[in-house]
């Protein structure tokens, strides 16, 4: 043998080793797809909700007594017989409304077998019978391949496709029979009709379910990263507190060894200690605060407010009547209300009382035109209530492009400090928000 055949054979069973394990992986997918009884059921539908199993099993009794009917008049079965190949075929119709692939094995193979049986009969010159699918076989397999191709996936409606086109080709193409009317023709055709229309309906149902998905996956991080920016924001204004009071207390234990006549030295090293410990916190601070703070500040807070600027101190109460004035300008009429006797607060509860009550008023200029709010601050011996109320809007509200989570940032200042925020619609048709804040920020 020379040196050339022997490439040549080498080749040649490569090849064929190569198309065998091709073979058996094709053979190995087929057998994934098909040999199962994974139980895949039809959801009801969304209109009325039982009426596809309803039609399912109207026309499976229908196909049980045409097939039968067909079967024992025409394809010279006994009655035996012919109603066990209709009651099997109808019955496959209605197992595909919870399996279909098992469904689908059941519908076909009663159905090869039936035209195995009506072909055993056939004499030339009898009666022409539709071979070798009957009308009534065709149709109960069309619901099972509708139903099938409704819930499952393309390769798999593609697959019992072949099949059932081979076992159609198999039937008339290569065994064929005496005297009949051939419809494998024009039932592979209604087969392919259907497949493709289920299949489409499959899709555009997994299309709109993903959009769906998408939808709420979309509105749920957006409700996340609003959260955050408010959190963010948040500490960047308690930082701006916390960073003004360390100041203070660096700059006491600097100057307090000059107010003491001859101080020791114990008294000198702690009040060092003190400011090198307020240094270092200050450090840390401004640290993460350059990690909160946005990449680009701008020149001016929330809603054009002068106090959100990056340098500027933090608002507090005593900046409410300016903000109440510059709403007034914006043409919302408000009025305000203070009970209780007025005092002192730390500056997380009075900046987040501000935030509140400017949040609060921002709403009503947004969603309330024409309406007027009430601003009350109530102080009790352990906490500071605040309160804004308005009333009816009377004209319609514009589109809002914000992303309508004010709401969450007040609430989530009011639990940062152990208290509690109630929020929604009042009785003469208005709005109301309350915030009941802890007199010394805890719960």
């Amino acid at each position: 043998m020379s040196r050339l055949d022997r490439v040549t054979k080498k080749g040649a069973k490569k090849g064929a080793k190569k198309g065998e394990g091709l073979v058996r992986r094709w053979l190995g997918v087929l057998r994934d797809d098909l040999w199962t009884w994974r139980a895949d059921p039809l959801p009801p539908s969304v209109w009325v909700r039982w009426l596809p199993h309803g039609v399912v099993c109207l026309a499976a009794f229908g196909v049980l007594v045409g097939d039968a009917a067909q079967l024992r008049e025409h394809g010279m079965l006994g009655p035996g017989t012919a109603l066990f190949f209709a009651a099997a075929e109808s019955g496959a119709m209605v197992l595909a409304l919870w399996r279909p692939v098992p469904a689908w094995w059941l519908s076909l193979l009663t159905m090869v077998f039936c035209a195995l049986a009506v072909r055993a009969g056939m004499e030339p010159g009898g009666y022409e019978f539709s071979w070798p699918w009957t009308s009534a076989g065709i149709v109960g397999h069309l619901f099972v391949l509708l139903l099938l191709a409704l819930r499952v996936r393309t390769r798999v409606a593609a697959e019992v496709l072949a099949l059932t086109a081979l076992a159609t080709y198999v039937l008339q193409g290569l065994i064929g029979g005496e005297n009949y009317l051939a419809t494998g023709q024009i039932a592979v055709i209604l087969y392919a009709v259907v497949v493709l229309l289920g299949s489409a309906l499959r899709g555009r149902r997994e299309a709109r379910a993903e959009l769906v998905q998408q939808t709420t996956l979309t509105a749920e991080e957006r409700s996340r990263r609003t959260l955050l920016e408010e959190r963010s924001r948040i500490a960047r204004e308690l930082h701006d507190v916390v960073a003004h009071h360390m100041s203070v207390i660096s700059i006491q234990a600097q100057v307090a060894p000059h107010l003491v006549d001859d101080p020791s030295e114990e008294l000198r090293e702690n009040l060092a200690g003190i400011r090198q410990n307020a240094v270092e916190a200050l450090t840390e601070l401004r640290r993460v605060l350059d990690v909160l703070r946005s990449e680009h500040p701008g020149p001016q807070g929330p809603e054009g407010d002068p106090a959100g600027a990056p340098h500027a101190p933090q608002p507090t109460l005593d900046r409410l009547a300016t903000l109440v004035e510059n709403t007034r300008a914006a043409g919302l009429t408000v009025t305000t209300e203070v009970t209780g006797e007025r005092r002192p607060l730390p500056p997380g509860v009075e900046l987040s009382a501000y935030r509140i009550v400017q949040e609060a008023l921002s709403n009503v200029l947004r969603h309330a035109p024409g309406a007027t709010a009430r601003v009350a601050l109530a102080y009790q011996p352990h906490a500071l209530r605040v309160e804004v109320t308005n009333t009816r809007p009377t004209g319609q509200a514009p589109p809002s492009s914000g992303a309508g989570h004010g709401l969450l940032g007040m609430r989530e200042r009011a639990m940062m400090l152990g208290g509690s925020l109630t929020a929604g619609p009042s009785a003469d048709g208005g709005y109301r928000i309350e915030a009941l804040l802890p007199k010394d920020g805890t719960a």
